[in-house]
């Protein structure tokens, strides 16, 4: 063979050689493709794990009360959540149609945030046995499986409030203001002036009748002022306006259901804060154990759902935070009922 057809031959050879090489290396590439493919299949494609939520609430998500407390705890959880928010839908019927809405989108665990809701999840909870609706503030499933229920043992909180108020009021008169006479609203009024009224203090109490009119909630704490009212508080997401009142006198306030110190940096003293993260944990880990609803859970000072949390920047605060340890350690012990 001369040299001119062993050149060609070797060359030939080198050819064959890099087609097969690249035929191989495609098949194993497609080979690897298909393996992921299918255990992408297995697993739930490429979902990230998330477990998806809504809240439905009636307030703003930044209310620093109602709303702002479910959503803080639900970011609070120790997993992986996907959240979506309808907020400010006072409106039952506009409520009902957000927790529908979510439920034919397929998500996971629907929070219905507020009690005013409790007809409508009654009808809409049966049509999606396989979606868990948590609802709240209530200590009634309604009998539907498919149902949590939460409440918040709010008379506590406001108790160690009122302790407080009487120690920090010069006139020895507070004046409370409440939305509507139900709820997790008049168990914190009842609790602070039980709590108030043990220390020495006279407690004035006014319902405004709504829970969203903050110029009503502005105008009672203008009357507890002219009427020698010294300290002040209230509950729900209208307490905007009684804070502002508060501020512009120079009073001290004390708030619920989120801290409120930022409405008033130099006045609010303690705020109850809600921990639904506390239950909401618990909710979940029977969800996924399979049970879709069907319980009721509180939260309370002894679980830790509800915390006193002390204005650091209020005078004196350090001494405030022992008698806080002192008052709820009591109250957990059953030394101190509560009037809840």
């Amino acid at each position: 063979m001369n040299t001119k057809h062993l050149k060609r031959m070797l060359a030939m050879l080198f050819a064959f050689t890099l087609m097969a090489a690249a035929c191989g290396g495609s098949d194993d590439a497609s080979s690897e493709a298909d393996e992921a493919t299918e255990e992408s299949s297995e697993t739930g494609g490429d979902e990230s794990g998330a477990l998806s939520m809504a809240i439905v609430a009636p307030s703003a998500s930044e209310d620093l009360a109602f709303t702002q407390s479910m959503i803080e705890s639900i970011e609070a959880l120790e997993r992986d959540v996907e959240l979506q928010v309808t907020d400010g839908t006072f409106v039952v019927e506009d409520a009902a149609a957000a927790i529908r809405g979510y439920a034919e989108e397929g998500v996971e665990v629907i929070v219905a945030h507020g009690t005013q809701f409790g007809a409508s999840l009654a009808e809409i909870a049966p049509e999606f046995p396989e979606t868990t609706f948590i609802w709240g503030t209530s200590t009634d499933t309604q009998g539907l499986p498919n149902v949590f229920a939460y409440y918040p043992a709010a008379d506590q909180g406001g108790y160690v409030n009122g302790v407080l108020a009487a120690g920090v009021s010069e006139s020895g008169s507070i004046g409370v203001i409440g939305p509507v006479e139900a709820g997790d609203a008049v168990a914190y009024v009842n609790g602070f002036a039980a709590g108030a009224e043990a220390n020495g203090a006279t407690v004035n109490i006014a319902y405004t009748g709504s829970f969203s009119d903050v110029a009503l909630m502005a105008e009672a704490a203008q009357a507890f002022l002219a009427n020698g009212n010294d300290v002040l508080t209230g509950s729900s997401q209208a307490v905007v306006g009684a804070v502002g009142v508060s501020r512009e006198a120079g009073i001290p306030w004390f708030g619920t259901q989120a801290n409120q110190s930022s409405l008033d940096p130099a006045g609010v003293v303690a705020s109850q804060v809600y921990h639904w993260e506390v239950v909401l944990e618990e909710m979940l880990a029977l969800r996924d154990g399979g049970t879709l609803g069907g319980e009721a859970y509180e939260i309370n000072l002894a679980n830790g759902g509800l915390v006193i949390e002390i204005n650091p920047d209020y005078p004196g605060a350090a001494d405030l935070q022992a008698t806080v340890d002192e008052t709820v350690a009591a109250i957990v012990d059953g030394s101190i009922t509560t009037g809840g």
